[in-house]
């Protein structure tokens, strides 16, 4: 287990790998210059700072992944949206360990 996971909970990729195999809604939360620069086929992106204010867009998704650069962003996304009442999020973690899973 590496540093991060340790300290941070590790991603269960399996658990991960399901969700996106069963269509889930793939949200990127980095800038949108970020997200210009590459990121995982399919995914949408709602800025971290405006995952709040987009809400609706989260309604009906049976399983929600968020990611990010480095986990930070997508955990702080994930709690917004729990704090909202979403129940099936999932933090992916970095956009390249979403995109190793999409694969």
């Amino acid at each position: 287990m590496g540093f991060f996971s340790a300290i941070f909970g590790g991603i269960d990729n399996s658990t991960l790998t399901e969700a996106i195999k069963e269509g889930a809604f793939l949200v990127d939360v980095r800038s949108a210059g970020e997200f210009a620069s590459g990121s995982v086929k399919g995914a949408v992106n709602i800025p971290l700072d405006r995952v709040g204010s987009q809400l609706a867009n989260f309604k009906g998704k049976k399983n929600i992944v968020v990611f990010c650069r480095s986990g930070n962003r997508s955990a702080q996304a994930k709690n917004i949206l729990e704090q909202n009442g979403f129940k099936n999020v999932i933090n992916g973690g970095t956009w390249s360990n979403v995109n190793q899973c999409v694969g």
